[in-house]
């Protein structure tokens, strides 16, 4: 992991195409601007996390399309 320090202002940039920039600092907040192509996407982690366990939870398990294969051939 990089670490870098930055204050109000100064930004980073992430290859030729995405930069962060710091806005704003007030007691242990960070504010971040992400300048980014629209095909990048970006997320808070705890947004990406839930939006995994969600991918996850609606995965299909072979066993549920046996189960569903199963009812259809009964009908």
């Amino acid at each position: 992991m990089l670490i870098l320090t930055r204050k109000i202002n100064e930004k980073i940039k992430i290859g030729n195409e995405i930069t962060l920039s710091i806005i704003e600092i007030k007691g242990e907040q960070v504010k971040i601007g992400v300048e980014a192509p629209k095909e990048v996407k970006v997320f808070r982690q705890e947004v990406f996390n839930a939006i995994q366990n969600e991918n996850r939870a609606a995965a299909v398990s072979p066993d549920t399309i046996c189960s569903l294969s199963n009812l259809f051939q009964n009908k």
